[in-house]
C-alpha cells in the first residue's frame, strides 16, 4: 500500500523535480553506506528500500522524458 503512495507521489513531479529526488536519494544511500563502513548500522534491509526507490524514480523520469 505505501509503494502505490510512492507512485503516485512521483506520478504528480515534474521532471526537475524528479531529478532532485533521484539526486536526494542517491546521497542518502552514499551516507548510509559510509555509516555502515565506520559505525553499526541499526537496519540492513534499508540498503535495499533505497535502491528501489532510486530505480522507481529513474523509470518514472525515463518515461516522462519519452513521453516527451
Amino acid at each position: 500500500m505505501k509503494v502505490s503512495k510512492e507512485k503516485e507521489d512521483l506520478r504528480g513531479m515534474g521532471t526537475e523535480e524528479l531529478k532532485t529526488k533521484v539526486d536526494s536519494l542517491r546521497k542518502e544511500l552514499f551516507s548510509l553506506r559510509l555509516n555502515a563502513t565506520t559505525a553499526h548500522v541499526k537496519d540492513y534491509s534499508q540498503f535495499n528500500k533505497l535502491r528501489r526507490k532510486i530505480a522507481r524514480g529513474l523509470t518514472f523520469l525515463n518515461n516522462m522524458t519519452r513521453e516527451q
